[in-house]
């Protein structure tokens, strides 16, 4: 929305669309109390088709999320603005359309679903509550020309998204973003008001049990049945988070031949409130639930996936019968030599093995790669670019049957680009039984891995700022923090913590530049719409890997650390020192004050 236009206009427009009455009637009631303060938050801005699609709060108004930003938001990917202009057969090729749990949700859907269908758009509206990764999955075996999930994914509660993926199955990345967003703002006029027919319309098809079958197939067949022969018991306690995972892992179990996992059973049940975590994410707090649950029931392990399914995280007991949670690198590194084990049985050439990881996720799988001999391949962070990767790698030659990210998502086989937390929970409770024939637990298997690969250990956290000028001028002073005579570092840092910087890549939009690209040094990799450097440093014994970036939805200076050596003691010990200098000298914490966590 324009700067410069009155309040006034802005709220009358949006009591003109707005065929909602709860939420025409929110505005008009802020308008009568002339509460301007919410009015500009909400109505000043539009909010952005960025990452994949839509994802905010559920009020009226421009900024947030509701029945006329979806109508908007599915006229531009209809037949009627963009899809039908740039994709050929797209209206017969169809549409696959999912939803969650959370509110509105539902409602979402079929409202999406209307717009299609009155464009005379085949829709594949799939029924009842489903993971995100069916939706993606469905595109794929039917063809289809693009897909939308209604989900918030791990969000709080007052959130909804609308998450888009092209004909690839893969969710979108440039140009289709920008080219969506452009579409939406050309087609604002609402041109259907409800979604009461949407099912009995012959374009309306229900592919959905077929779907799911076909999903639990392919599922099923990336384990190995000879683990499944002799079958050790091992003790499992499950939370889906209040989301919609539990029918899904209970059924793979129960398909693979496992023993009924035990069900967190106040987070069992799909339920929009998550009455029991403020934030219903594996990676925070919302593990602790499964976790007394695991201790009170002697369990070996803690399996969790975040409320769409998508991402997974896990515990394991200890000796002391407490439990600690694998990070998503620790996972990450354990799916892969999963992964590179079968291949290797498989007989097929390693030269044509490749895997993906984002550029801030750990760099273990990268040295996997140099010992073992396949194709390691970094990309920007988001499963919109790994799954993109791994498409181009396969017109290549390449087979990528794995990639991840640090923040609990796993990519497994080639039927599904993005995130899957339903087979990423099947794969780590395949290890973890087969592992149990051996005498061995997953930390020990892990723990074999660095031994041969080297000891890998992250520190991953943020400083908080709410001020773009500030986080502007932290970067800025990154760039020209000191003279050097490496022209190919230039004004870069050239050490942190006595250890000395050996490479640095910017890839910040207008300031692209990366240190070991010679001569011309542009960075390999895409660039960022906002600020991304990447340094590596390294001492006698220890190497480091720290990326800052700032958050493009939260106030966050996030930084990714990462130290690896033959020593894990030594690496323990230099992490909290790069650390403290990043922040005392590099962000000058106090000096800008800048909070932590």
């Amino acid at each position: 929305m324009s700067a410069s236009l009155p309040l006034e206009h802005l709220v009358k427009v949006w009591l003109r669309l707005d065929p909602n009455e709860k939420t025409r009637r929110e505005v008009q009631e802020l308008w009568e109390r002339q509460d301007v303060h919410e009015l500009e938050k909400r109505m000043r801005t539009r909010i952005e088709f960025g990452t994949a699609g839509l994802r905010g709060r559920m009020e009226a108004g421009w900024a947030r999320m509701n029945d006329l930003i979806i109508i908007q938001a599915s006229q531009a990917i209809g037949l009627c603005a963009y899809v039908l202009n740039n994709i050929a057969n797209a209206a017969s090729r169809g549409i696959v359309i999912g939803h969650d749990h959370r509110y509105n949700s539902k409602q979402w859907a079929r409202l999406t679903a209307a717009v299609f269908i009155s464009n005379n758009f085949r829709v594949y509206l799939l029924r009842g509550l489903v993971h995100t990764p069916l939706v993606p999955f469905s595109m794929k075996r039917l063809n289809a020309a693009c897909g939308v999930m209604v989900t918030a994914s791990h969000n709080p509660k007052d959130d909804n998204g609308f998450k888009v993926y092209w004909e690839n199955a893969v969710q979108i990345i440039g140009p289709h973003d920008t080219g969506i967003a452009q579409a939406i703002l050309d087609n604002l006029e609402p041109r259907i008001d409800s979604h009461s027919d949407v099912e009995v319309s012959p374009l309306c098809l229900d592919r959905t049990d077929e779907m799911k079958e076909s999903y639990f197939a392919m599922i099923n067949a990336m384990t190995n049945p000879k683990s499944r022969a002799v079958l050790s018991p091992v003790k499992f306690v499950n939370t889906s988070m209040h989301g919609v995972s539990d029918a899904l892992a209970s059924e793979v179990f129960k398909r693979a031949g496992f023993e009924p996992y035990i069900a967190v059973a106040e987070q069992r049940v799909p339920d929009p409130d998550f009455p029991t975590v403020r934030f219903p994410n594996p990676e925070e707090k919302g593990m602790l639930r499964a976790i007394s649950t695991a201790v009170q029931s002697g369990a070996d392990y803690v399996l969790a996936q975040d409320p769409d399914a998508d991402r997974f995280s896990a515990a394991q007991r200890g000796a002391d019968r407490g439990f600690t949670a694998f990070t998503g690198d620790q996972l990450g590194i354990i799916f892969a030599s999963c992964v590179l084990e079968k291949y290797k049985a498989s007989g097929k050439p390693l030269d044509k093995l490749a895997m993906i990881a984002s550029t801030v996720s750990s760099k273990m799988i990268e040295a996997m790669a140099h010992s073992e001999g396949f194709k390691f391949v970094d990309c920007l962070t988001g499963f919109k670019f790994i799954g993109n990767t791994a498409l181009e790698l396969e017109r290549a030659g390449y087979e990528v049957p794995f990639g991840y990210e640090e923040a609990i998502g796993f990519m497994f086989g080639s039927e599904i680009r993005d995130k899957d937390g339903i087979a990423a929970t099947l794969m780590f409770a395949e290890l973890a039984t087969e592992l149990r024939r051996q005498s061995l637990t997953v930390y020990e298997y892990l723990t074999g891995l660095y031994q041969k690969y080297g000891y890998f250990e992250t520190r991953n956290s943020y400083f908080i700022c709410s001020d773009p000028v500030k986080v502007d001028r932290i970067f800025a002073g990154l760039r020209s923090f000191e003279q050097t005579p490496h022209p190919s570092i230039q004004r870069y840092p050239s050490s942190i913590a006595g250890l000395g910087v050996t490479s640095v890549v910017d890839l910040t939009a207008q300031h692209g530049y990366d240190s070991t690209n010679a001569p011309t040094y542009v960075p390999r990799l895409p660039l960022s719409s906002g600020h991304m450097i990447q340094f590596r440093a390294q001492s006698t014994d220890v190497r480091i890997v720290l990326t800052i970036r700032t958050s493009g939805t939260e106030p966050k200076i996030k930084y990714y650390l990462e130290g690896c050596g033959s020593d894990p003691q030594e690496v323990s010990a230099v992490l909290p020192r790069v650390v403290d200098h990043l922040a005392d000298e590099w962000m000058k914490s106090s000096e800008n004050s800048l909070g932590r966590p």
